[in-house]
C-alpha cells in the first residue's frame, strides 16, 4: 500500500463473535485483538459472504483510497464506494487494478466512532470521526 493512502494496517485474532447474542441473520459482531500492538477492534461483518470463526487471524487495513498510486480522494464527503474504472471480475469488466484486489472483504463508510484508551496514539493519528474510508480484510 502506498504510504499516503494507508491509514492503518495490522494483524488481528478473533477472540469472540456476537458476545451479546446474534441480532441479525447475516451479520455478526466480531471482537478481535491485535497481534502487534495493544489494540482491540469490534466490527460488524456480513458473515454470510465472509465467514469467520473464533481464533481466525486476519489482516485489517484502513485506506483513504483504493487507487494503487495513492491518489488522494476527498474523504470528507461521501463518494461512490467503487471507481468505475477499476476491474470488476464478477461483472466481467476489465480495468485498472485496485487495492481491493489484494483483499477478500472490503467495506466503505464513515468513521462512526473510535475509542482512544491511552495506547500508542500514532496508530490512529490520521483517522477522524466523520471521515469516509475503506476497511479491507484478508485471512
Amino acid at each position: 500500500m502506498a504510504k499516503n493512502q494507508q491509514l492503518f494496517q495490522d494483524i488481528f485474532e478473533i477472540t469472540d463473535i456476537d458476545p451479546h447474542g446474534k441480532k441479525f441473520d447475516r451479520v455478526s459482531r466480531i471482537v478481535a485483538t491485535s497481534e502487534n500492538i495493544d489494540m482491540g477492534v469490534t466490527l460488524d461483518i456480513n458473515t454470510e459472504i465472509y465467514p469467520l470463526r473464533p481464533s481466525d487471524k486476519f489482516t485489517l487495513a484502513l485506506a483513504s483510497t483504493l487507487a494503487l498510486d495513492g491518489n488522494p480522494v476527498d474523504t470528507s464527503k461521501k463518494q461512490p464506494w467503487r471507481d468505475p474504472s477499476f476491474a470488476t471480475p464478477s461483472s466481467g469488466t476489465t480495468g485498472k487494478k485496485s487495492l481491493a484486489d489484494d483483499y477478500d472483504y472490503v467495506m466503505y463508510g464513515k468513521v462512526y466512532k473510535y475509542e482512544d484508551e491511552g495506547g500508542a496514539k500514532v496508530q490512529l493519528q490520521n483517522l477522524n470521526v466523520g471521515q469516509y474510508i475503506y476497511l479491507l480484510m484478508r485471512k
